[in-house]
């Protein structure tokens, strides 16, 4: 760990000028390009002489748009450094859905208030009909050309801790993306609290590595920042190629013999699907210490599941840490202990309707297993509290509200988002939960509980048990409910190929109603690639069930083609 930075510029002038540490990018073609610490910082303050050159001056904002890991970070650094602000936006590589990307890019540059967005020739076609929206962007910057010539002159200025780092749009699950001010303290904070003692003990002999988007919190934090921050080196793939083949994250955990990596529930499940018996025979994964899950609900049974194909190579239960963040906690809330196996809670189903989690033995019908997610952080509080704001006892289900040097205070020019996001100080997750043994649970989100006869449900238990359904693409079920004949109905919305249409049709909702007791009103089934999704992945169970109500969603059979939309 590094001294006492305050700000992020202050830990890169802290940083040791040890040529062998530093962040190692792997791109798409495999070329690694290895910067050095001190090279990072010599780069970034070149490019904050370019920005300042073109007239961009603190506090003002820069959207980036830049798929290549290197050119990214080094920009990203580059404009804090110059006191500008950046606005991470995620990059797009296909035409598919093209008009609704750039209507969200729009969105977010105009929230953010950027009149310059920096992205690369390759991504020019899909950004250049920003300039033709209601935007507020005036010129598109290509890092090609903009940091070519002699180095201007340039005096950075003066940042302070509570001066904004940068803009972290929210993935858009339940709304429009809104973004979050994260403040240099915030982020200082935050890396200090996940990254030291209390959270995952990081020491200089440790190397991260991640495929992880950085234009995401979880990346970009959790394997830029946060190490730039805290002096941990890192090894980060692109997250294409993760997608075209899982195995190549656990090769390269291998290969640098990476001690600590993350990634969301799905990633587990997908790796442990795709990776083979001839792969296992040249892996060794012992060294790993963390492998963190989060930004997704967790599920015990991928968890337990990625272990048993993983331990004849070394890997351990003991490296799991499932944790809870979100962007408005800068990124980590909760971490569960490290070293220490995986807790879950086993919990009855009928009795979780009506928000209390009643402890049922493991196989008891109608149960439900929760994974724990830890404890908040020293100097932070996390509490579930009711509809009053009222803190909750052990086992009641309610909000989770924390407070903290790591939250974030306000989303940025957004007053009313704000005022309904914090108060008195706490901010409102909009997350459901429950604390029991110390530890928190995860249930879901305020705004997609589906409530039905007056009893609670929530959606990913459905979603859960659906995508294990044969034909079903897991991770691609979406649940909610609709106002039809006076009541409210039950609509299933899944992902799977022409030919399971009709027996999905029937099985979903026996299934359905086996877990739950519910009738269901409706099932669609959608080709892959038909359920709105957010740049992160998440599911968006909003703009599903409006496109179900606008008679809009791509069923099979019906002529309609989703966008498979990436659409922040």
């Amino acid at each position: 760990m590094l001294g006492s930075p305050k700000t992020l510029v202050d830990a890169l002038s802290l940083l040791p000028r040890d040529e062998t540490r530093g962040f190692r990018f792997i791109g798409a073609d495999t070329k690694e390009r290895f910067y050095s610490y001190d090279a990072i910082e010599k780069e970034a303050h070149r490019r904050a002489a370019h920005f300042a050159a073109l007239g961009l001056k603190k506090g003002d904002r820069l959207a980036i748009v830049v798929p290549e890991g290197h050119e990214f970070v080094l920009s990203f650094v580059g404009a804090c450094v110059a006191g500008v602000i950046p606005v991470p936006i995620f990059p797009r590589a296909s035409f598919k859905g093209l008009d609704g990307y750039v209507d969200t890019v729009a969105h977010i540059c105009k929230g953010s208030g950027a009149q310059y967005l920096l992205t690369m020739e390759a991504t020019k076609p899909f950004v250049e009909k920003v300039l033709e929206r209601d935007s507020g962007i005036t010129k598109l910057l290509y890092t090609e050309s903009i940091f070519e010539g002699p180095t201007p002159a340039f005096t950075p200025p003066k940042v302070d801790p509570e001066d904004i780092c940068f803009l972290q749009f929210t993935s858009g699950s339940t709304s429009r993306p809104k973004g979050v001010v994260v403040t240099h303290a915030n982020l200082v904070a935050n890396s200090q609290a996940f990254l030291g003692p209390a959270g995952l003990g990081m020491v200089e002999e440790d190397m991260a590595v991640s495929w992880l988007p950085l234009f995401h919190d979880m990346g970009l934090i959790g394997f830029i920042l946060g190490p730039l921050i805290c002096n941990v080196c890192s090894v980060l793939l692109p997250t294409s190629t993760f997608a075209r083949g899982p195995r190549i994250w656990l090769e390269t955990l291998h290969k640098f013999h990476g001690t600590v990596t993350y990634a969301p529930n799905f990633a587990y499940a997908l790796a442990t699907k795709r990776v083979r018996d001839r792969d296992l025979a040249e892996l060794d994964l012992s060294h790993v210490r963390i492998a963190g899950c989060g930004a997704e609900p967790i599920q015990a049974q991928t968890m337990r599941d990625f272990v048993a194909r993983l331990a004849p190579v070394g890997f351990k239960e003991t490296m799991l840490l499932p944790s809870y963040g979100m962007a408005e906690g800068t990124l980590a809330i909760t971490f569960h202990p490290r070293g220490t196996p995986l807790v879950t809670d086993i919990v009855d189903h009928d009795a979780m309707k009506k928000g209390e989690a009643s402890p049922v033995p493991r196989g008891t019908p109608k149960s439900l297993e929760l994974v724990a997610c830890g404890v908040p952080f020293p100097g932070h509080e996390v509490l579930v509290v009711d509809e009053d704001g009222k803190a909750l006892p052990e086992r009641r289900v309610g909000q989770i509200v924390t407070r903290g040097p790591s939250v974030t205070q306000s989303y940025y020019n957004n007053p009313e988002a704000t005022a309904e996001g914090w108060k008195n100080g706490w901010l409102q997750t909009g997350d459901l939960g429950y604390y029991a043994n110390g530890a928190l649970y995860i249930c879901g989100r305020i705004k997609d509980l589906i409530i039905i006869n007056g009893a609670n449900y929530y959606p990913q238990d459905i979603e859960w048990a659906l995508g294990e359904m044969d034909g079903v693409r897991r991770g691609n079920v979406i649940a909610f409910s609709v106002q039809a004949e006076g009541t409210e109905q039950l609509v299933i919305a899944a992902e799977a190929n022409s030919g399971d249409v009709e027996r999905l049709k029937k099985q979903i909702p026996e299934r359905v109603y086996e877990l739950t007791g519910l009738s269901t009103g409706y099932v669609a089934i959608v080709g892959v690639g038909g359920l709105p999704k957010t740049s992160s992945g998440k599911v968006q169970r909003r703009k599903t069930k409006q496109l179900y109500e606008d008679n809009l969603l791509a069923e099979h059979g019906t002529g309609r083609v989703g966008d498979g939309g990436d659409e922040g």
